[in-house]
């Protein structure tokens, strides 16, 4: 099977209101609690795998006015959630719920149990009312709900029950199949076929996360990174320029995502912050190159396919900062593309940066992702800048390939194989200090 542009953002690139880790939870909770006789509930368990645990733990709910962890989540989409949003299951969310799903958690209601050795993706949830029990189930992606049972029994009319592939596989498994197939050259040629459709939908993106920095900006939400750079700049601390700009756009807009803000962003590849680093960094190059807005959005499509190529190999979780290497390597490839460089110049970008990030560890989503994204946007335009000027890393240094393939591939193999105890001394840290609190 081949796929074109407009396959590829509409498996990859969708809207997510909050973190999509706990929003994942929430979504599971909510799709178990549809098929109940009644939304209230005498107990809510969830069975989680090590990277939801780890990206769940600590990142503020939207709408819940600051609170956070895997419990409320679950209590929250059990309590109001709206499954049929997906990864806007939390919109419907107001003070009532919210106090709802405290005193679930204040009852002792919620447990959440982590599934120490299960590799990939994967979320159940399983709620009791009375002697009626549903359970739902996450596997892969984040809003793919493979199944709902009451009873004991598969509800197969659900309409939440997305339709799989006869092979009942991964809705992805073929699409990150194809990609990985495919060249640099063959991914930029996809650009070709996009079309008006498209690109409105690449602008919805820009305008999502573009009133997340916005309103970080204006706030100084989570960790401020966003608002503290602006501010070096209004006195004449640091200069403003393509890199700075790109920080701080990037880094004001998981400022207020991280917060908890409660405003969709236009993800990439299932993440939120994958979609701030994959756009923002080549939405802030217009007020510094002259360029149209068709040229933007193309490099904004160019970033997203990257993206999704880079997370074909190195997993949808993982122990590696995904916006640093995926997203902020798709962001250089865009760079590049609005800067009128060609297929070699996005290879000398993407290696650069590798080289330059490939080492930044994801240690869960929380307040301080906003310096990770600062540090991804910032870098991906200075790789950009570096590689157009004839600067690139050399094929012998550490993980970088002869080509941008292997280089990416190398990134994968990094992931997938070689950082597998460090994802667990991630998660034992993170735990030993949550318990410890």
């Amino acid at each position: 099977m081949t796929y074109t542009i407009k396959d590829i953002l509409h498996l990859e690139v969708a809207p997510a209101l909050g973190c999509t880790e706990p929003v994942a939870i929430a979504l599971c909770a909510a799709a178990a609690v549809s098929v109940l006789p009644g939304r209230d509930v005498d107990r809510i368990e969830i069975w989680v795998d090590p990277n939801i645990y780890k990206n769940g733990l600590a990142v503020t709910i939207p709408g819940t006015g600051g609170l956070s962890g895997m419990d409320m989540a679950a209590a929250i989409g059990a309590a109001g959630g709206d499954p049929s949003l997906g990864m806007e299951v939390l919109e419907p969310v107001d003070a009532d719920i919210v106090r709802k799903a405290q005193q679930y958690l204040a009852e002792g209601r919620v447990q959440i149990n982590l599934m120490a050795d299960h590799r990939g993706l994967y979320i159940r949830c399983e709620l009791i009312r009375g002697k009626d029990r549903a359970e739902a189930v996450v596997k892969d992606l984040h809003d793919n709900i493979v199944s709902i049972s009451l009873n004991g029994r598969p509800v197969l009319d659900s309409p939440l029950i997305k339709a799989l592939e006869k092979s009942g596989g991964n809705p992805l498994t073929d699409l990150e199949t194809w990609l990985k197939r495919q060249t640099l050259e063959e991914l930029l040629a996809l650009l070709d076929d996009l079309d008006d459709e498209d690109l409105e939908f690449l602008r919805q993106g820009v305008d999502f996360n573009m009133r997340l920095a916005n309103y970080g900006l204006k706030h100084g939400s989570g960790l401020g990174i966003g608002k503290a750079l602006d501010r070096l700049v209004r006195q004449k601390l640091i200069c403003r320029d393509m890199i700075l700009a790109a920080r701080i756009l990037a880094s004001a807009a998981a400022d207020a995502r991280m917060a908890g803000v409660k405003m969709p962003a236009m993800s990439s590849a299932g993440s939120g912050n994958h979609g701030l680093t994959a756009i923002l960094p080549i939405w802030a190059l217009k007020d510094f190159v002259a360029c149209d807005e068709a040229t933007l959005l193309n490099a904004i499509a160019l970033s997203h396919v990257i993206t999704a190529y880079i997370k074909a190999h190195t997993g949808r979780l993982s122990a590696i900062c995904g916006c640093s290497i995926a997203a902020g390597a798709g962001a250089a490839a865009g760079v590049v593309y609005v800067m009128g460089g060609d297929h070699h110049h996005m290879a000398g970008a993407i290696k650069n940066l590798a080289e330059d990030l490939a080492g930044v560890i994801c240690d869960g989503a929380k307040a301080g992702c906003a310096l990770k994204l600062a540090t991804a946007a910032g870098t991906a335009v200075q790789a950009a800048l570096f590689s157009l000027q004839g600067v690139c890393v050399q094929s012998t240094d550490g993980i970088i390939g002869a080509s941008p393939e292997q280089t990416m591939q190398n990134l994968g193999t990094l992931s997938t194989q070689g950082m597998i105890e460090t994802d667990r001394t991630i998660l034992r840290i993170m735990i030993a200090k949550k318990f410890s609190e």
